[in-house]
């Protein structure tokens, strides 16, 4: 009895345009077998079905097709001269830019071990010869569906990059582009995001009156979440702040630091704790009014790592906490403290995230190295603060920062330095 021809039994088609007889959007195929009778079933069958079709009649051509086109699922003969499917799976599932392409391996239907080899190997599916057409088309559509949800994944996650890029060009506007120029004592800051974007953060800015403002603080959390708490925090901070020391300028009368800190750090964590209590975020925070004339540093530690202080020929003494961290519960007071910056202190605030760092082996930067290196570091405030910077990235090398890294330092000019100027 004659046989049928393949348009024969199909029949005519009557499915809209860019639909395979499936009904789901047609994909593009590449077959290759170096059998050409092959070649040819399957690219027709593919046709009728709605599918764009390109083929490769040996492995070296098809990986040379691949590597300039895109396509969603290849069709691959296990047995081909020069270079056979094995070698060109292998070869695909080793290439990040190709790994993720579907492959259905074309076998004979007594080739269960290679079928299982191909499997081990990364192949999605196996399609046995003589060819089926429901069979191709329910393996193919599966391979297809598996290829669209990635696409769609990496689709979704190149928008995520964007938009993380965008918050992270956002967050690093909050930070000085430049710090203050202070005659007699240097600054110096270094920050180091451990995701795109964080919670740390750190500000200098001038006061009316000649004040300056620093502030190294610490959200909790890590992540887009604590970025945005951050931004919104340090932008009260700053414009209370601000506002506070314009509006003592104006009245002429002389400046109270340590009530102003005192009372602008219960207003925000009176702020946050009535306004945001539900998203249970809070800050820790190293608060400091710097007066240049007198050298005098007021400043509130709101439950955050305590300062070093270090002088030459003195032992390093820290800043401690004078209240609880900012946000917690309405109603807290903090007090303020001040110290006198003699000619040469150097006060060194940092985040958690410099004395948490860890090497590969899970040990801690600790506090105790962080004091030790400050203590024995010469030079102006950015000498310290790029050693300290040198000394955490090297702890961490080979693994990724787990969290965000912030250090800013003050300097009093020492006298035989200034002297020499």
């Amino acid at each position: 009895m004659a046989s049928l021809s393949d348009a024969a039994v199909a029949g005519p088609i009557t499915r809209s345009p860019g639909t395979s007889a499936s009904g789901s959007p047609p994909g593009r195929i590449l077959v290759v077998d170096d059998s050409e009778p092959n070649r040819d079933l399957l690219s027709r069958r593919l046709r009728r079905q709605g599918h764009t079709v390109e083929t490769a009649s040996n492995g070296r051509e098809a990986l040379a097709m691949l590597a300039i086109g895109e396509f969603d699922v290849v069709l691959l003969d296990v047995m081909m001269p020069e270079m056979n499917g094995y070698q060109v799976l292998e070869t695909l599932k080793c290439d990040r830019a190709l790994c993720h392409i579907p492959v259905i391996m074309i076998t004979a239907i007594d080739e269960m071990e290679s079928i299982v080899r191909c499997i081990d190997m990364g192949a999605e599916d196996h399609l046995p010869k003589p060819f089926n057409s429901t069979l191709l088309r329910a393996r193919l559509d599966a391979s297809l569906a598996k290829k669209r949800l990635h696409d769609r994944e990496q689709l979704y996650a190149r928008g995520l990059e964007r938009e993380l890029a965008i918050a992270h060009n956002i967050q690093q506007s909050f930070l000085p582009e430049t710090l203050p120029s202070i005659e007699g004592y240097s600054l110096a800051a270094c920050f180091r995001p451990a995701r795109e974007v964080a919670g740390d953060f750190y500000d200098v800015f001038t006061l009316a009156g000649g004040r300056i403002a620093l502030i190294v603080a610490d959200v909790c959390g890590k992540g887009v979440g604590a970025a945005v708490f951050m931004a919104a925090f340090r932008t009260v901070l700053r414009a209370i702040t601000s506002e506070t020391y314009a509006a003592q300028d104006r009245t002429g009368v002389a400046n109270d630091d340590e009530t102003h800190i005192g009372r602008i750090t219960a207003f925000l964590s009176d702020y946050i704790a009535t306004t945001h209590g539900r998203t249970n975020m809070f800050t820790t925070l190293f608060f400091a009014v710097l007066d240049p004339a007198t050298a005098r540093l007021t400043y509130v530690n709101a439950g955050h790592d305590a300062p070093i202080v270090v002088r030459a020929g003195s032992l390093p003494t820290r800043l401690g906490p004078t209240g609880p961290a900012v946000g917690l519960l309405p109603g807290f007071t903090f007090g303020a403290s001040s110290i006198e910056l003699a000619p040469g202190y150097t006060i060194v605030a940092y985040t958690d995230g410099v004395v948490d760092a860890r090497d590969t082996g899970g040990v801690a930067f600790t506090e105790e190295r962080l004091v030790a290196l400050v203590d024995a570091s010469d030079g102006p405030a950015p000498a310290i603060v790029s050693r300290v910077e040198e000394a955490v990235a090297q702890h961490v090398t080979g693994i990724a920062q787990f969290d965000d890294v912030t250090v800013l330092a003050l300097q009093r000019t020492p006298e035989d330095r200034s002297t020499a100027r």
